[in-house]
């Protein structure tokens, strides 16, 4: 019993003290995730509910770090404070379903031309398949921008409550074969990154990688912050379908 119990050990207790003083700490933090969240959402969602939503994610992570496991708190923080916010979104269900049809019928779009032509469509194709203006389109594109919140994560197919990332092996996993899925869709979202236009793939490296808001980056490309808003929801959707093509979720 004494060493079923060792291997159970819970996460070390911080003082009531200590604990506020984390919290306070990593305050900051809570608010940098929720603004460069909530700059992706309608205007009609409020920052102070995303803050409060990340706070509860923040003080998650407080009460259940282990130091043990050789993770820094912020960067355990991180996530948990992106998933509590994200959580809360997805309970209020902010985005009409007409908005999520519209997503996929882009997404559906933009695979089918990419299939017919061999390359990534301009906004003038895929504006001709759906059958309105570039200007209509990339209206298109404003109205769907929150509904990519962790797209980069997520399949093409919202319904199956699955997650690309979960397909990646830990670091320190033993298994070769998952080591050697982990390598597989790396290579393969590599070569979808590779495929987006020149300007798409900047957008995204300097937003995700570099972490600038899109202010700094119209700034630094010489476009209006609206046309960097609707360059990155239509990269993100190549590549979505692009990896729901050669990723299929069925794999084990």
């Amino acid at each position: 019993m004494k060493s079923a119990t060792a291997h159970t050990t819970p996460p070390m207790l911080v003082d009531a003290q200590h604990r506020e003083t984390l919290i306070l700490e990593h305050l900051p933090q809570v608010r940098l995730i929720a603004r460069k969240i909530h700059e992706r959402l309608p205007e009609s969602i409020n920052i102070e509910d995303l803050i409060s939503a990340g706070v509860l994610g923040l003080i998650a992570a407080i009460d259940c770090f282990d130091e043990r496991h050789n993770v820094k708190l912020k960067t355990y923080a991180e996530y948990k404070i992106r998933g509590s916010i994200l959580d809360s979104l997805r309970e209020l269900d902010w985005a009409p379903r007409q908005r999520r049809r519209l997503a996929k019928q882009i997404e559906a779009v933009i695979a089918r031309l990419e299939q017919q032509i061999h390359t990534a469509p301009d906004d003038e194709q895929i504006a001709k398949e759906l059958g309105v203006d570039v200007d209509t389109y990339r209206q298109y594109l404003l109205n769907t921008q929150g509904l990519t919140l962790g797209s980069l994560e997520y399949s093409g197919h919202e319904e199956d409550g699955r997650e690309l990332i979960s397909y990646l092996a830990d670091e320190e996993s033993p298994l070769p074969s998952e080591q050697l899925e982990q390598q597989e869709l790396e290579k393969l979202l590599a070569q979808s990154i590779e495929r987006l236009p020149k300007i798409e793939r900047t957008i995204l490296g300097l937003y995700y990688q570099e972490e600038l808001t899109l202010r700094e980056i119209a700034r630094i490309v010489s476009l209006h912050e609206s046309r960097i808003s609707q360059l990155k929801t239509q990269a993100i959707l190549r590549l979505r379908s692009s990896m729901h093509r050669l990723w299929p979720m069925q794999r084990s």
